[in-house]
């Protein structure tokens, strides 16, 4: 039986100062004066849009993420503004997460005192290193010592909730730099941390030009020993990239994991989104380029489709087994609007090969991957296609 899911919002801002070589997001350099007011403006205008469409205008809101580009390259009187709109529209729930994406390069401490204000209450800091050959291999427009001032600078800014993004498996990378790299991040004792492996994908400087990177034996050592040593620090391993003291996984990015609904505002920003009533999900797409995007007046959609029913499993397992904890019976039918025979075959063959594993909790089977099949999870989605 399908069921209305939490709702959560995606704020995309496109601009950064520099593009990355290893970044396939839409962001896009710009050494222009960034039309700051503008862009506030068509955000509120495409949320307008979106709100019309919600089945239940009354639902409360979960979450809000402000990714991009770079999010911290705009005032926070300009976050203050298209926050309290929303929130004429939208109830906000008392426990609301608000997380902003920030480059140590464009912080100081009015900035981070501003976001503070505006009602945002936790940052996801861009690192990436503290190694600084390795962030002038990234491309990354800071140093390490401006990591460690801007994670300082948050922190006197009452920011208690923050999340610092890590890389590892970077070029020429060593086992004992990618665990340095840890041990500084923790050192400034942070609420959760994203630490994801370096891939090469398409449209990106790195795929026309690849760096040397480790082999495999040593990315598999460093992933190893990463996350033996930042699990005797405290942090759960939760999802496949994220480390957090258990009270602070992220709810944001939990919702995205367990198959929410999510609004998408700005420049290439994707949603999701439950027709109850009609049986249907939905997936939309915003027009990429920001001049297109601040352009049009009828709409900000490039794209609106839904989810076909034969693909809602894999659609809904490729979230949900990013999870350590997997997922329940219920909740895959409540979410997917299936029943979980649909699935039972592959799950049960999925067992047998000791790729996945059942567990008893509160009285209700959960669904996750095993070690190796966490490790293989491509592998494990394969048998639902």
């Amino acid at each position: 039986m399908l069921e209305q899911p939490p709702l959560s919002l995606y704020i995309h801002i496109p601009w950064c100062t520099r593009k990355c070589p290893y970044c396939d997001f839409n962001s896009h350099a710009s050494n222009l004066p960034i039309p700051e007011k503008d862009y506030i403006n068509a955000l509120y205008s495409d949320f307008l849009q979106e709100y019309s469409k919600l089945p239940n205008p009354e639902i409360k809101l979960q979450s809000i993420f402000i990714g991009g580009g770079t999010p911290s390259l705009f005032e926070g009187e300009s976050y203050q503004t298209l926050l309290q709109k929303l929130e004429r529209h939208l109830n906000f729930a008392d426990n609301i997460e608000i997380t902003l994406e920030a480059n140590p390069s464009s912080m100081d401490v009015k900035r981070f005192n501003s976001y503070r204000e505006a009602g945002i209450n936790r940052l996801s800091l861009g690192i990436q290193s503290f190694n600084n050959n390795s962030l002038k291999k990234l491309g990354r427009t800071h140093s390490a010592e401006q990591a460690i001032q801007a994670i300082k600078i948050a922190q006197e800014a009452d920011f208690k909730n923050f999340n610092l993004d890590l890389m590892h498996g970077l070029p020429k990378q060593t086992p004992e730099e990618a665990l340095n790299d840890l041990q500084i991040a923790i050192e400034s004792e942070p609420a959760h941390i994203s630490w994801y492996q370096l891939t090469i994908e398409p449209n990106t400087i790195f795929f026309r030009h690849t760096p040397l990177l480790p082999n495999e034996d040593i990315l598999a050592e460093i992933q190893r020993q990463g996350e033996i040593f930042l699990e005797k620090k405290g942090y759960y391993h939760y999802e496949i990239s994220a480390f957090a003291i258990p009270s602070k996984m992220s709810s944001h990015n939990r919702n995205y994991w367990n198959f929410g609904d999510y609004i998408g505002i700005g420049a290439g920003a994707h949603g999701k989104f439950t027709l109850v009533n009609e049986k249907k999900i939905l997936r939309t797409r915003k027009r990429k380029q920001p001049n297109h995007y601040l352009e049009s007046t009828e709409g900000k959609i490039a794209e609106i489709f839904e989810i076909p029913i034969e693909e809602r499993p894999v659609e809904f397992l490729m979230n949900a087994l990013r999870l350590k904890t997997g997922f329940s019976r219920s909740m895959f039918e409540k979410r997917t609007g299936l029943s979980f025979i649909d699935v039972s075959t592959e799950v049960k063959n999925l067992i047998n090969n000791k790729l996945m594993q059942v567990s008893l909790v509160n009285g209700e089977e959960f669904y996750s991957t095993t070690k190796t099949g966490y490790r293989f999870l491509d592998s494990v989605l394969e048998e639902f296609l």
